[in-house]
């Protein structure tokens, strides 16, 4: 009787398949072996993936060696081709990115002054009326810029949807609108105004503050909220 008989992946139960069992139970329950295997993709004829998986971690005494190896060591390995060597090196060099990833420091908000001087210069002279949106978290640091709407403000078309379904993606505590009037004046409209009592109300529904709206000029600007519409 032969007792070297390989088991293919086929056969195995899929709740116990590595790519099943990291969808059902998450990333952190499986072992090094399982994760590899998931990397490797497949085996041989004469070699299950997990068995493969299993010699590699062997070959090089666990993680640490494997974090260091080349290509070269990696395809030296019976059932390892390029692709599949490739392919480990990428995952292990986002891994060591992901590790020494540092976030750039984010612009923080104290005054109208510092969220106008943020998009003062892209703003002040665009020949459209442009709507953007500063999403910030609780240190009022700026999370996200985005571009809500283009056109002239108005309060049947810019609706506050559009703008919170983008905080509650971004988890932000509080945002500020900005929108620039072409003509160089930052006086506000009444739409501009009226525009802003409706954000200023879906905010409070939704829990996320409203903290300014800033019409851009020629280098000048208006804070609603310094003017009491807020």
């Amino acid at each position: 009787m032969d007792t070297n008989v390989t088991i293919k992946m086929k056969d195995v139960p899929r709740s116990e398949r590595p790519r099943e069992r990291l969808i059902t139970y998450g990333e952190n329950h499986l072992s090094n072996q399982e994760i590899l295997a998931i990397l490797i993709g497949s085996g041989t004829r004469k070699e299950s993936v997990m068995e493969l998986a299993n010699r590699l971690l062997m070959h090089f005494e666990g993680l640490k060696l494997l974090g260091d190896a080349t290509i070269e060591e990696l395809t030296a390995i019976k059932g390892i081709g390029t692709a599949k060597g490739v392919t480990m090196l990428a995952a292990i060099e986002l891994g060591r990115r992901i590790q020494q990833y540092k976030p750039e420091e984010r612009y923080t908000v104290r005054s109208p002054e510092d969220g106008a001087d943020y998009i003062m210069e892209e703003m002040r002279d665009l020949k459209q009326e442009h709507l953007v949106v500063l999403f910030l978290n609780t240190k009022n640091q700026i999370m996200h810029r985005q571009t809500i709407f283009v056109g002239s403000l108005n309060a049947s078309i810019v609706h506050p949807r559009e703008i919170f379904r983008e905080a509650v993606k971004r988890s932000s505590a509080s945002i500020i609108c900005a929108h620039n009037h072409p003509s160089g004046d930052p006086s506000p409209s009444q739409e501009d105004i009226h525009v802003t009592r409706r954000l200023v109300e879906a905010g409070k529904i939704m829990g996320i503050e409203l903290l300014d709206h800033l019409v851009i000029g020629d280098n000048s600007f208006i804070s609603l909220k310094e003017k009491g519409y807020l």
